[in-house]
C-alpha cells in the first residue's frame, strides 16, 4: 500500500485532484447562479455535475499517465516494480476516484435536481387599513390587478382569485396556505387610502419555509396606483425569475381606466360575480356597478368585458330572453372594439358565443384566444371544459376541468363542476370527494351540499346525507328556495308526499329556477296530489301550471333551455291527461337537445320523454329509453329508477324489473 501513495505522490496526482476540486466547485458555484438567469433547463445544470463526477477519476488516471515538463506534456516513467503491483496501484487509483465521485454525487445531485425554483404564486386579499370601510374594495382592487398581471405571465403558476379571496381577514398561516394551494411563494399586503394618497405594503414570503423573500412599501398619489401594481408584478416576476415576454410587460403597463370612481365600481362589480354562489341579486348589483362603470368612462374596455360576462351569465342561468342576449353581444363587442387584444374581452365573447348562440367552435376559437394572454385562466379551462363535455369528450373534458382545479383549488363552483363530470360517468366515489372539497371551500355554498346528497342517494338510494347536509345551511343563505326545494324532492323521493307538498307550499316564489327551465310551483304541487290521489287538486294544479309554461315558451321560444321548457310542457300536459299534445312536446324537447349535440343536458331530454310515455301508458317506448339512459353518461341510474314515484306506472312491468336487475347487477 505504501508503494501506491508513494506513486501518487511521484505523479502529482494530488495537485491534479486538489486542482479538479478547486475548479470543478467554482464552476458549480457559477452555474448555479448563472444558469437560472439565461433560463436554461434545469436538467443543463444537473449534466453538468454528471460530467463533473465522471471527469474526477478520468482526470486522476490522466495525472498518473501523464506529467506536464517544460518540454510539454510526456509520459510518466514507469518504475521497475512488477506488473502486478503496477496494476493494482492503478487499480486503486481509478477506484479511489470513482468512490470520491459517487461520494460526491450523493452530495450535489439532490442539491442539483432541487435547484430549480418552483415559480408558483398565490397573492393573499390585502389588509384594509383605511379608516373608511369602503376602502375595503380598493384594497381588493389592488390586490386583483396585481394577480391578474400576474396571471399573464405565462412563466408562472398564479392561483385564482376566487381561491384566495377564502383567505380574506385570516390571519396567514403561511406554509398551509401554500401545501393547499400547491404554491412555493405567497404575496401578503395591506392598504391604507387617505384622501388622494395611497400607502401599500408588501411581501414576498418563501410558503415553504416561512422566510421573507422581500418586502417593499410604496407611498403615492392615488393616480400611480397602476403603476405600483405593475412595478409589483415585474418585480416579484424577477426575484421568482420567471420570464417575462415584451408582450406580457406591455400588458402589465397599461392603466384599465383614467377614472378612478369607474375602477372603483368595477372592482366592486368584480367581488359580487365571483363569489361561490352566484345569487341572482348579487349578480344582479354586479350588473348595475358594471354598467355604472362603463358611464363613467366609455374608454373602460375592462367594464364592458365584465358586463359582457354577467349578461351571458343571468341568459343562461335565470333570464334567457331576447333582450338579455343583445346586452351581452352588445357589452362584448364594445370591449373589443376598444381594445381588440383585451384578453377578457375575448373570454366574455367566447361565453356569449357558448351561452347565447351554442356555438361551440365560435367559443373555443374565442377561449383560446384569451389562453394565449391569459395563461393561468381558471375560467378559461373550465369553459373549454364545460364545452368538451357537451362534446362527448369526456376525457378531454375532465382533463381541462383538473386543469382549473390545479389553478383554483378552493373554487367551489369550479369544483362541483369538476364532481360533475366524475358523476356522469357514475365515478361516484371521486364525486363525492370532490364535493367535500366543495364544501370546504365554500360551507355555505347550497349547491356543493346538495350535489354530495344527491350522489348519495344516486348511487345507494341513501338519503342520510341529505339529512346530514341540508340542515347545515344558515338561515339567510337560501334566498331563491333551493335548499327547501332540495328537502321537498327528498321527501318525494322518500313517499313522504304530504310532507313533501308542505315544503313546497313554504316556496319563497311561484316560479323558480332549478338549474333548468323556470319551473312553476304548481307543477310540483300537481304531481304530489297525483301522488296523493287527489284528482281534482291536481288538475287544477297542472292548470295553473300550464300557464306559466306556456307563457314562458312564448317569452323565449329560442333559450337555451327550450328543450326544457318543452320537456316541463309535456308532463304538465301529460298530468292533465292531453297524452298526444303532451308526448309531442317531449319529443320536441328531445329534437331540440339531441344526445348527440348535447352529451352533458341531452340525456336529461331523454328522461323527460321517458317520463312522459310513462305517464301517458306508453310503457314500450319508456322502457326503450330506460334501457338506453341507464347505459349513458349522465343518465338516470337504478337507485333512482327503484325510488322516483314516476316510474310507478311501470313497476308492475317485468320488463321494468329486468332493467333494475340487469342494471343493478353492473353497479
Amino acid at each position: 500500500m505504501s508503494g501506491f501513495f508513494e506513486e501518487v505522490q511521484r505523479r502529482k496526482v494530488y495537485r491534479v485532484a486538489a486542482a479538479y476540486i478547486i475548479a470543478a466547485g467554482f464552476i458549480i458555484q457559477i452555474g448555479s447562479a448563472v444558469f437560472p438567469a439565461w433560463e436554461l433547463p434545469n436538467w443543463t445544470f444537473r449534466l453538468v455535475v454528471v460530467l463533473l463526477l465522471i471527469g474526477f477519476p478520468i482526470s486522476l488516471i490522466l495525472s498518473w499517465a501523464y506529467d506536464v515538463t517544460p518540454q510539454g506534456i510526456r509520459a510518466t516513467p514507469t518504475p521497475s516494480a512488477p506488473g502486478a503491483h503496477r496494476r493494482r496501484n492503478l487499480i486503486m487509483l481509478i477506484a479511489t476516484g470513482v468512490v470520491i465521485s459517487a461520494a460526491a454525487g450523493f452530495f450535489l445531485l439532490p442539491r442539483a435536481a432541487a435547484h430549480k425554483i418552483d415559480k408558483s404564486i398565490a397573492v393573499l386579499p390585502f389588509e384594509n387599513r383605511s379608516a373608511e370601510k369602503e376602502n375595503a374594495f380598493f384594497a381588493d382592487g389592488i390586490q386583483d390587478d396585481i394577480l391578474t398581471n400576474l396571471s399573464k405571465i405565462g412563466d408562472l403558476k398564479v392561483i385564482s382569485r376566487t381561491s384566495v379571496m377564502a383567505y380574506r381577514g385570516q390571519t396567514p398561516k403561511v406554509r398551509e396556505i401554500g401545501k393547499t394551494l400547491g404554491v412555493s411563494t405567497i404575496l401578503e399586503g395591506s392598504v391604507q387610502r387617505v384622501g388622494n394618497r395611497v400607502r401599500v405594503n408588501v411581501q414576498l414570503i418563501d410558503a415553504t419555509t416561512d422566510e421573507h423573500i422581500w418586502a417593499n412599501d410604496y407611498d403615492r398619489e392615488l393616480t400611480d396606483v397602476f403603476a405600483i401594481q405593475t412595478d409589483l408584478a415585474q418585480k416579484i416576476a424577477s426575484e421568482l425569475q420567471a420570464k417575462l415576454s415584451p408582450t406580457e410587460k406591455a400588458m402589465m403597463t397599461r392603466k384599465p381606466t383614467e377614472n378612478n370612481e369607474a375602477y372603483l365600481a368595477f372592482v366592486q362589480a368584480h367581488d359580487l360575480f365571483t363569489r361561490p354562489d352566484k345569487f341572482r341579486a348579487e349578480t344582479e348589483k354586479a350588473e348595475q356597478l358594471f354598467e355604472q362603470a362603463t358611464k363613467l368612462d366609455p374608454n373602460f374596455a375592462g367594464a364592458f368585458a365584465g358586463l359582457a360576462w354577467v349578461e351571458d351569465w343571468m341568459y343562461h342561468s335565470f333570464d334567457p330572453t331576447p333582450a338579455r342576449k343583445e346586452k351581452a353581444r352588445a357589452a362584448a363587442n364594445e370591449a373589443i372594439r376598444l381594445q381588440p387584444d383585451l384578453p377578457e374581452a375575448h373570454l366574455a365573447l367566447g361565453f356569449y358565443q357558448y351561452y347565447g348562440e351554442r356555438n361551440y367552435q365560435g367559443a373555443l376559437n374565442e377561449f383560446a384566444i384569451a389562453q394565449k394572454s391569459l395563461p393561468n385562466c381558471a375560467d378559461c379551462y373550465m369553459a373549454v371544459g364545460a364545452i368538451e363535455r357537451r362534446q362527448g369528450k369526456w376525457a378531454e373534458s375532465t382533463a381541462n376541468l383538473e386543469k382549473a382545479a390545479a389553478l383554483s383549488p378552493k373554487d367551489a363552483f369550479l369544483l362541483i363542476n369538476l364532481a360533475d363530470n366524475y358523476r356522469a360517468n357514475r365515478n361516484f366515489e371521486k364525486a363525492d370527494k370532490l364535493y367535500d372539497r366543495a364544501i370546504e371551500a365554500a360551507p355555505n355554498s347550497f349547491g356543493a351540499r346538495a350535489q354530495k346528497a344527491m350522489v348519495a342517494i344516486e348511487l345507494k338510494g341513501d338519503f342520510s346525507v341529505l339529512e346530514k347536509e341540508l340542515p347545515l345551511i344558515p338561515p339567510g343563505v337560501d334566498p331563491e328556495g333551493l335548499a327547501t326545494l332540495g328537502r321537498a324532492k327528498a321527501l318525494m323521493l322518500q313517499r313522504k308526499f304530504t310532507e313533501a307538498l308542505a315544503a313546497v307550499k313554504q316556496l319563497p316564489q311561484d316560479v323558480f329556477h332549478d338549474s333548468t327551465a323556470p319551473i312553476p310551483k304548481g307543477f310540483l304541487e300537481g304531481m304530489l296530489y297525483t301522488y296523493l290521489n287527489d284528482k281534482q287538486k291536481a288538475h287544477s294544479a297542472f292548470e295553473s301550471a300550464r300557464g306559466v309554461a306556456e307563457q314562458s315558451l312564448r317569452e323565449s321560444p329560442d333559450s337555451p333551455d327550450s328543450a326544457a321548457r318543452h320537456g316541463l310542457l309535456g308532463q304538465i300536459l301529460a298530468g292533465l291527461g292531453q297524452k298526444e299534445a303532451a308526448i309531442a312536446e317531449g319529443r320536441r324537447a328531445v329534437e331540440l337537445l339531441p344526445e348527440s349535440r348535447d352529451a352533458f343536458d341531452g340525456p336529461s331530454a331523454t328522461v323527460l320523454l321517458a317520463q312522459i310515455y310513462a305517464q301517458t301508458g306508453e310503457a314500450e317506448q319508456a322502457l326503450q329509453l330506460l334501457d338506453h339512459s341507464l347505459n349513458t353518461p349522465n343518465g338516470i341510474t337504478v337507485p333512482i329508477l327503484k325510488l322516483d314515484p314516476v316510474w310507478d306506472p311501470l313497476r308492475n312491468d317485468p320488463r321494468f324489473q329486468a332493467l333494475v336487475d340487469k342494471y343493478g347487477r353492473a353497479t
